[in-house]
């Protein structure tokens, strides 16, 4: 049986018998129906995972005794960050999902002269909120001891001039190097773009803030699925793929 993994934002110590919040104990109690004794992994973003079992549960609250503390799956070795062109629809939740499942760290959404994204302020806040939702839940189905960070939506130009990874690289369809020339560094940053393309004066800003241009094969991926195929690149080639 499938052990369930929660994620609560607050301390957890060996020992005690924490209440899990609104949602967690409804997707217990209503979704899973859990019965009193069953085993729950808890964990808070620390690099830890805590183990305990149902010892209440309620309609609306599900108690929880944890019994040890143990390492949770540890982050690649190689620390990336994305920042991403927004895009519509459902099409930024998948690659956050993805991208948290193949270990990013951190994604910046960004807006560019082709993305088809406008939000006000208010929306924006609310916008972030949810992709975080999105990669806790990420997180818990993949067995991440930590949540990747989703910072506030910030325009392109703003992006780069700020960027001081070791490796920092633009993923374009007509760029003349593949991004397995590089050698391995210690982070990454990496600049995907809207459905539509970044403008030449984009990549031309990326270049000069020490971004390369670097493309992953012969055929033009979309917004969504560039990032999840060049993490799987970089994971492979240098992070915890390879292990």
């Amino acid at each position: 049986m499938r052990i369930s993994r929660i994620y609560l934002n607050t301390e957890l110590t060996a020992g005690q018998t924490t209440t899990l919040d609104e949602n967690a104990s409804h997707y217990l109690a209503r979704v899973l129906r859990v019965q009193l004794g069953q085993p729950v992994i808890l964990f808070n973003g620390n690099g830890f995972d805590y183990h305990g079992h149902i010892t209440r549960a309620s309609k609306k609250e599900v108690d929880v005794e944890i019994q040890e503390q143990t390492s949770g799956v540890q982050d690649s070795d190689i620390h990336t960050h994305i920042g991403q062109v927004m895009s519509k629809g459902d099409r930024m939740d998948y690659m956050i999902q993805k991208a948290t499942e193949l270990g990013v760290n951190v994604i910046t959404p960004l807006t560019s002269k082709y993305c088809e994204v406008k939000l006000n302020h208010e929306r924006q806040e609310k916008r972030v909120q949810h992709w975080q939702q999105i990669a806790i839940h990420a997180s818990e189905q993949s067995g991440r001891a930590t949540i990747p960070q989703v910072l506030p939506i910030q325009t392109i130009q703003d992006w780069l001039s700020t960027r001081n990874e070791q490796l920092r690289l633009t993923l374009h369809p007509r760029a003349a190097k593949k991004i397995t020339s590089f050698d391995r560094p210690k982070d990454i940053a990496l600049l995907v773009g809207p459905e539509g393309g970044l403008t030449d004066d984009e990549v031309s800003l990326a270049q000069s803030c020490a971004f390369e241009t670097t493309l992953l094969g012969p055929r033009i991926l979309r917004t969504e699925t560039a990032p999840v195929a060049a993490l799987s690149v970089i994971q492979l080639l240098w992070g915890d793929m390879a292990q």
